[in-house]
């Protein structure tokens, strides 16, 4: 088949990619910059989703397209920059797969479109749309109001579509920070107190293989949430018994952990400083997005690996962008895992 990824050279698309070469496809890339030397392979057009004639040429002849492109901020200053990604070009995107006369759309939507809650609850895709928790972070309000306007077009068309909703992305190969930029800050010790939430995660890898089956597979216009669950406490431990940088010492009710980030967050504007942690992203840690993966497990074949391999990998990944010695007190600990 041939195939357009939009966001290929992403945290997802990087993993995604190679695979779909592997299984003999042809793959087509649009964005704004060059792929990297590992998808030569891929036939790239330069371009951005809002250029109607470059999407346009992209999608000549293809038969599959993987929309992953998405911005990731909880900034509310980038709410309109995200609304433009994630709800205009998209539904100018949408427009034109149907003038190209394609195939199956794959939409890589969030858990956060899902699985939120102020509570310590399991969510499953047949829960609804969480907009009293997520309406003041602009990141999941805009990706839901992509999901949903996909499905409308697409079920109006009868354009077959599957909507993956992969939870935290984690692994190897974020060169942007787009995904792993909490075990970053933990390394980094920029986390001042382990939050009261509970968040879940996927490794990339696994999250790829899901989106390959969905070439053929999944439930159409339904969603299907991918990760496993993990309380912060725990995940603070397991990265300090990985890298040996210690787990933040404080667990301060919610209010106090998001007041304290404000304060931090003013303090280092002060300073002329970026805050190490800002109050919008200690507010979403204080919330819970377990999930259930039972559907993506039956209907797309999905499987976590052990988290351990995830966390490691993760790990070593970005240990290599910190300088020998960061950490106090953990020097030889990181020069150990560097190896």
């Amino acid at each position: 088949m041939k195939i357009l990824v939009t966001g290929g050279t992403g945290f997802l698309g990087k993993h995604l990619t190679p695979k779909l070469l592997a299984a003999g496809h042809e793959v087509r890339l649009i964005g704004r910059s060059q792929p990297p030397p590992e998808l030569a392979r891929a036939e790239y057009f330069p371009g951005e989703l809002s250029d109607r004639a470059a999407v346009s040429a992209a999608l000549s002849g293809v038969d599959v397209v993987y929309h992953l492109a998405g911005r990731v901020s909880f900034d509310p200053r980038d709410g309109r920059a995200m609304y433009a990604l994630h709800v205009d070009a998209t539904r100018e995107l949408l427009k034109d797969a149907h003038l190209a006369k394609v195939k199956r759309f794959i939409l890589a939507s969030t858990s956060g479109t899902t699985a939120v809650s102020k509570e310590e609850r399991t969510a499953t895709e047949e829960d609804v749309a969480p907009i009293p928790v997520i309406g003041r972070w602009p990141y999941y309000l805009s990706k839901l109001y992509e999901e949903q306007l996909t499905v409308e077009f697409c079920r109006a068309k009868k354009l077959p579509l599957v909507v993956l909703n992969p939870s935290l992305l984690l692994g190897p190969g974020d060169e942007r920070l787009s995904s792993t930029w909490t075990v970053m800050k933990f390394l980094r010790q920029e986390l001042p107190a382990v939050p009261g939430g509970g968040f879940s995660f996927v490794d990339v890898r696994d999250a790829a293989d899901a989106f390959v089956q969905a070439l053929t597979r999944g439930d159409l216009y339904g969603k299907h949430l991918l990760g496993l669950n993990m309380p912060f406490t725990e995940f603070f431990s397991r990265l300090e018994n990985l890298s040996g940088v210690p787990s933040p010492k404080f667990r301060l009710p919610s209010q106090l952990n998001i007041l304290g980030a404000g304060l931090l967050e003013k303090l280092a504007k002060w300073r002329g400083l970026e805050p190490g942690l800002d109050v919008h992203s200690a507010e979403i840690a204080e919330h819970f997005f377990y999930l259930n993966a039972d559907k993506a497990q039956r209907e797309l074949g999905f499987s976590a690996r052990d988290p351990y391999e995830t966390l490691k990998d993760t790990v070593h990944d970005l240990l290599r962008r910190i300088p020998v010695g960061f950490q106090p007190g953990t020097k030889g600990r990181l020069a150990q895992l560097r190896r």
